[in-house]
C-alpha cells in the first residue's frame, strides 16, 4: 500500500497530547510515524491539511443492518460494535468489513443478544428472529462456546425485566464465566429494579447503556470500580430534554466523579440517531461531566501512534474549544486511504 504523510497545524495524539504543525505517516494501513514539525522527505504522498486532526471515531453500540453503513463511515465514525443481530447476518458483515471493498466502517460484533425464554428483544418490533438467543442454565456455557468458536467480538446479555423475564442467576454466572473463559467482555441491557446489581454481582464487564432510573450512590460507586458505560443519552431524548435524560446524566456524573469509564455509543439504528459521529452526544457528555479532552477520549477508537490503525479525520475548527466543530469534517480516512 502507498505511504501516506499528513501535516496539520494541530494534532490531537491522546488524551492531554496536541501537537502544534506536526505530521503522521501511514502505510500498509496503520500509523508508522507521529512527528511534531516538519515531516521527514521520504517517498510516498504528501498532504498538507489546515485544519484539527484526531483519530476518527468508535461507535461502542449500533445495530449496523438498521443504518447506512457508507454513510456512517462518510461521517467519521470508522469502526463500530454491533450490540444484537442475527449471528448468520452480521458475522458475515463483519468479516468482510475487514477487506478493502467493503464501504463502510470496521465491524465488530456480539451476534444475538442472550436472554431467556421469551425475553428482549425476542418480541421487540425492531428485532428480527435471531436478534434473541434464548438459553437456561444448561445450555448457557454450550452456546457462548458456539459464539466464540464463531468470532464473535462481545457476548451481550438482556437484563431488561421491564420486556420480558431475565436469566436467572445461575444463567447469567454461567453466561459471564463462559464469555470469560474465552476472554470476551460482556455487555448487558440493564433495564429494571435490581439489575445493575445483578450485572455488578455477576462480573459483567461494561453497561450497553448508561442507566435511566436512578442508581444509589452505593451502586453508582461499585460500578465505576468494576465496569465502563456506553454513553447512549440521546435514545433517552432524541433532541428533547426528558425526564429519563435527566436522570441518565445524573447516574453518569456520579460515576465519572467516582472514577468510573465511559465510552462512545449511541445505539445507532434505534429512532432518529444520525449515521456517523452525533454531536448531541458529545454535547451530553460534556454536561455530564467530561471536558472537551476527555470526550475527544471517549470517542476515538485508538490513540495515534505507530502501530495504531491509520483512521483519521481532519475537522475545520478545533474541537477543544468548541464541540460543534464535529459538525464540519473535511477529511477522514480508513486504513490511510482518503473516504471523504
Amino acid at each position: 500500500m502507498a505511504r501516506l504523510t499528513i501535516s496539520a497545524s494541530r494534532i490531537w495524539v491522546r488524551s492531554g497530547v496536541v501537537l502544534e504543525d506536526a505530521s503522521i505517516t501511514c502505510e500498509d494501513a496503520v500509523i508508522v510515524e507521529v512527528r511534531e514539525g516538519a515531516p521527514r522527505l521520504a517517498a510516498g504522498e504528501h498532504l498538507a491539511v489546515h485544519g484539527f486532526l484526531l483519530p476518527a471515531a468508535a461507535d461502542r453500540h449500533v445495530h449496523i443492518g438498521l443504518s447506512d453503513a457508507v454513510a456512517v463511515l462518510r461521517a467519521g465514525v470508522t469502526a463500530v460494535r454491533d450490540l444484537a443481530w442475527p449471528v448468520e447476518r452480521i458475522l458475515p458483515m463483519a468479516q468482510l468489513s475487514e477487506t478493502p471493498a467493503f464501504e463502510g466502517p470496521l465491524i465488530r460484533a456480539a451476534g444475538p443478544m442472550i436472554t431467556a425464554p421469551g425475553g428482549y428483544p425476542t418480541r421487540a418490533g425492531w428485532a428480527p428472529e435471531g436478534t434473541g438467543l434464548e438459553v437456561t442454565a444448561d445450555g448457557a456455557a454450550a452456546a457462548i462456546d458456539d459464539l466464540a468458536e464463531r468470532g464473535v467480538a462481545a457476548i451481550k446479555v438482556s437484563l431488561n425485566a421491564e420486556a420480558g423475564p431475565t436469566p436467572d442467576d445461575a444463567t447469567l454466572l454461567a453466561i459471564v464465566d463462559a464469555a470469560h473463559r474465552h476472554d470476551l467482555p460482556v455487555t448487558a441491557h440493564a433495564q429494571g429494579a435490581g439489575q445493575v446489581e445483578r450485572a455488578l454481582g455477576a462480573g459483567i464487564d461494561e453497561l450497553a447503556h448508561t442507566p435511566w432510573t436512578r442508581l444509589p450512590d452505593d451502586v453508582v460507586s461499585q460500578a465505576a470500580q468494576r465496569l465502563r458505560f456506553v454513553s447512549t443519552l440521546d435514545i433517552l431524548s432524541f433532541g428533547a430534554d426528558t425526564p429519563e435524560l435527566r436522570t441518565a446524566l445524573d447516574n453518569l456524573r456520579r460515576f465519572l466523579a467516582a472514577g468510573g469509564e465511559v465510552v462512545y455509543g449511541t445505539d445507532l439504528g434505534n429512532g432518529s440517531i444520525p449515521p456517523g459521529i452525533h454531536v448531541r452526544e458529545l454535547l451530553l457528555l460534556r454536561e455530564a461531566g467530561l471536558d472537551p479532552d476527555g470526550v475527544l477520549g471517549a470517542l476515538t477508537r485508538a490513540p495515534l501512534e505507530a502501530g495504531a490503525p491509520a483512521d483519521l479525520i481532519v475537522l475545520a475548527a478545533d474541537p477543544l474549544e468548541d464541540l460543534h466543530a464535529f459538525e464540519r469534517i473535511a477529511a477522514v480516512f480508513r486504513g490511510g486511504i482518503r473516504v471523504t
